[in-house]
């Protein structure tokens, strides 16, 4: 009788042992794809800002060209300075991912860069000459093709941040997540306006 008790203790004990394996197994591997998942948020939000520093660095360029022409207005080309200052002021922390009023204010200053920028090229229409400027066709080249890479890396930051966020909502993960601080990511969202084009008047 003693022997049976001992055995059915050990089995107890075995089975114990076995589903404590099967958890911390488990949780290991969780807790390692969480980590996988943010750190492809962080790469893919590296591209994102190497587009929009790439943008930002055409910009002085572009001014200065339009700024040779003499009767340009004015305050569109300095609404585009303005507008690339704030960003430039803006800082960019690593926090930034985690904290919605940041981000929301980081797409912010780019949706007004973007504003700026699309009233200029609107008004450069009615300057053929600035149109047919060499310098000015390569820049404007350059700055729409990295808006539409700037479109291609938040489509998949957005996409990479809703398999991180489904991750850690989905149950038994969410218990890993909350333990150690895998907080939600913010999507890149479509900026009110932005698929009205810009009103210039002459």
């Amino acid at each position: 009788m003693k022997n049976k008790g001992m055995m059915i203790g050990c089995a107890i004990g075995a089975v114990v042992l076995l589903a404590v394996g099967i958890l911390v197994i488990w949780g290991i591997g969780s807790y390692n794809n969480m980590v996988s998942l943010d750190q492809s948020v962080i790469q893919s939000w590296s591209q994102v800002e190497n587009q929009y520093q790439r943008r930002a660095d055409l910009i002085p360029n572009l001014v200065n060209t339009v700024k040779g022409y003499a009767d340009f207005e004015k305050e569109v080309l300095t609404k585009v300075t303005e507008a690339r200052s704030k960003v430039s002021q803006f800082n960019i922390t690593p926090e930034l991912l985690n904290d919605p009023q940041a981000f929301a204010k980081f797409q912010s200053l780019q949706g007004e860069l973007s504003g700026a920028l699309s009233r200029l090229l609107v008004t450069v229409e009615n300057y053929p000459q600035l149109k047919a400027n060499e310098n000015f066709l390569q820049l404007q080249a350059q700055l729409e093709g990295t808006e539409n890479r700037i479109s291609v890396e938040r489509k998949k930051f957005n996409e990479v941040v809703q398999q991180y966020n489904t991750t850690i909502k989905r149950f038994p993960a969410s218990l890993m997540a909350g333990m150690f601080g895998f907080g939600e990511k913010h999507y890149f969202k479509a900026i009110q306006g932005a698929d009205t084009p810009p009103k210039v008047e002459f």
